[in-house]
């Protein structure tokens, strides 16, 4: 079993998400998926 968190995203990728997911995925070592839209 993965120890690994992920986080799924569904936004319309905006720039202010998109700094948001690298800040995300660095503090909090997890994977992100996303959708935009």
């Amino acid at each position: 079993m993965s120890n690994v968190k992920k986080v799924v995203l569904a936004y319309s990728g905006g720039l202010v998400t998109s700094v948001i997911l690298k800040w995300v995925q660095e503090n909090y070592q997890c994977e992100i998926v996303t959708l935009t839209a």
